[in-house]
């Protein structure tokens, strides 16, 4: 595997014994003799890998790594030391070096190491190129939170296979936008995208609409038609709410699933497609299975890659961007000035469970939008529901039997506020409504830590 290798280090010997062999093996090899060359020549040549001595001139190997790291934190470093004691190995980790070797040290086995290091960067570069495209395409799945972060990088780690994928979550929270995603940015984008709610349809309907029919099938078939796998071949079939199925259409579905192929019905002509299957339900599919409601064959055909979406409670900071979206989109569609909404409007948004979740926001948007005769949203234009809604909903907190630890508590809300302001002190003590000062109190009278 080629690349670009920095190696710092400031003895000669090394310097020259590491170049040698590595050239061998058909790196490109680039040297610095102390910490601040190895910097400048990062800076100017942008390698895919360094190798960084603790123990330099001018700058040590820490601080070295540190100022990578600001620069590149996906470039991948390997600490290389006769200097070293535990305690660096571990803050050299903490800063983000990937791995850490001691002189001295087999040369095989340090190659090993650099191509562990550059398949890691490559499967990294490969992922954040993917994530971008991903980006661009889905520029209609609004969102900040790192929920949501984390269910677009799981789309973009499938979209390119061909894996059946299930989409769980409750209703309006968006399984048909990440279908899109999933279509959109995988091989068979230029191929069809069919969807089918498959309890919009009785079972009789539903069965003809994905497998079509033969002219005189049945009563009122004049023509044939085809279903909704045959229209699907060379992409992709959405089956919407797949856990309302009954179980003999389960049967049906776990053929075509397995084999890609099935019958029109009249025909004993077997048709072969070549189709992705993307499944979505609101229901708990495992549940079901246990009580005999689902098999467990095709539970388990279907759930090959699992997508979960948070309901939107769960990721409030997701509100205000989709306040925003909806906003425009409506403010758009009615030719109206584009409208803004009060502090204390969002707030009530903020602080409501959205049991219909994104879909529920939205309607309350394009209500606001469509009676408001100001430019400005605000709070007593929400159904009463929202407006009665508390600043924070600890009233509805109960208290369990057995008691509860007020210091765990407290603890956890601590650790949350941390998690989920990326460790940010400030961010976090306003979040948790007390000062800077008395949270650091705390978080050392809990031991936590001051970083991640």
């Amino acid at each position: 595997m080629a690349g670009k290798i920095l190696i710092a280090d400031d003895e000669k010997n090394m310097l020259w014994a590491l170049k040698k062999a590595l050239r061998k093996v058909g790196y490109d090899i680039i040297t610095a003799e102390n910490g601040l060359e190895a910097v400048n020549i990062f800076l100017e040549e942008g390698p895919d890998l360094v190798l960084l001595d603790l123990k330099m001139p001018k700058m040590n190997g820490i601080e070295v790594l540190r100022k990578i790291k600001k620069e590149n934190p996906d470039t991948p470093v390997i600490m290389i030391t006769a200097h070293g004691t535990a305690e660096s190995a571990v803050e050299a980790m903490k800063i983000g070096a990937l791995d850490y070797i001691s002189k001295p040290f087999d040369i095989e086995e340090l190659k090993v190491v650099i191509r562990k290091a550059l398949k890691y960067k490559n499967l990294n570069d490969e992922v954040k190129y993917l994530k971008d495209k991903l980006k661009e395409k889905t520029g209609y799945i609004k969102y900040k939170s790192s929920k949501m972060e984390e269910v677009l990088d799981i789309v973009s780690r499938v979209a390119l296979t061909n894996s059946t994928v299930l989409i769980l979550g409750e209703s309006g929270t968006g399984k048909e936008l990440i279908a899109d995603a999933i279509h959109d940015n995988s091989n068979r984008k230029d191929g069809p995208l069919i969807k089918i709610n498959c309890a919009a349809l009785p079972e009789n309907l539903l069965e003809s609409e994905l497998f079509g029919y033969e002219k005189g099938a049945f009563t009122g078939a004049t023509k044939s038609k085809p279903g909704k796998f045959e229209m699907a071949h060379n992409g992709t079939i959405f089956l919407d709410e797949i856990g309302e199925i009954s179980p003999s259409m389960q049967v049906k579905l776990l053929r075509v699933i397995q084999e890609k192929e099935f019958e029109r019905i009249g025909s004993t002509d077997t048709i072969k497609v070549d189709i992705r299957i993307i499944a979505a339900t609101n229901r708990d599919l495992k549940k079901m299975v246990e009580e005999g409601k689902f098999r467990e064959d095709l539970y388990y055909r279907l759930n090959v890659i699992p997508i979960y979406i948070p309901p939107l409670r769960e990721r409030k900071e997701d509100i205000p961007i989709l306040v925003n979206h909806f906003i425009e989109k409506y403010c758009k569609q009615m030719g109206k000035t584009k409208m803004s909404i009060s502090p204390r409007a969002l707030d009530k948004l903020k602080n409501y469970e959205w049991k219909g979740n994104v879909r529920e926001l939205q309607n309350v948007i394009e209500r606001c939008v469509i009676l408001s005769t100001e430019d400005e949203i605000k709070e007593d234009m929400f159904p009463e529901e929202i407006r009665k809604t508390s600043a924070t909903s600890l009233e509805n907190f109960i208290l369990p039997d057995e008691g509860i630890s007020l210091e765990e508590v407290e603890k956890s809300l601590i650790l949350q506020a941390l998690k989920k302001t990326n460790y940010n002190q400030t961010k976090a003590a306003k979040m948790l409504g007390i000062t800077r000062h008395t949270l650091l109190y705390r978080m050392d009278k809990y031991g936590i830590k001051k970083t991640n």
